[in-house]
């Protein structure tokens, strides 16, 4: 697992990564619903579509849009275990243990309040 200030730099040099932003609409939800809650929401997506050790649909089990979580997963390479093995250094074919589990909510968290942040600049 990788230490924040690193990871973080290195996201932001990633072009595809570097598009990922909330939209309106997103955004809206996550101020509406508040960061516990949405982190709720990431706490279960984790640990349905990215913990278990072998995903069926792995590299497609995280949509796009339609949820903060979702944006915020591409943005952090949180999105499927190809993305967590290269960019966070969690292996694959292993369940995720809690503490992996809790760091992936972590740099969740620290996205979802820095879009926060950007967007009360914009």
């Amino acid at each position: 697992m990788r230490e924040f200030e690193a990871l973080f730099s290195a996201l932001a040099k990633s072009r595809f990564r570097g598009k990922f932003h909330l939209n309106g609409k997103d955004l809206q939800y996550l101020r509406d619903k508040g960061v516990p809650t949405i982190l709720e929401h990431a706490r279960d997506f984790i640990g349905k579509r990215l913990a278990p050790a072998f995903i069926p649909n792995d590299g497609k089990q995280t949509p796009y849009r339609g949820h903060p979580v979702f944006v915020g997963q591409h943005a952090t390479a949180c999105c499927c275990r190809g993305c967590l093995q290269k960019w966070h250094g969690i292996a694959a074919g292993h369940n995720l243990t809690a503490e992996e589990q809790e760091y992936v909510l972590s740099v969740l968290r620290r996205w979802l309040l820095l879009e926060i942040d950007r967007a009360g600049q914009e």
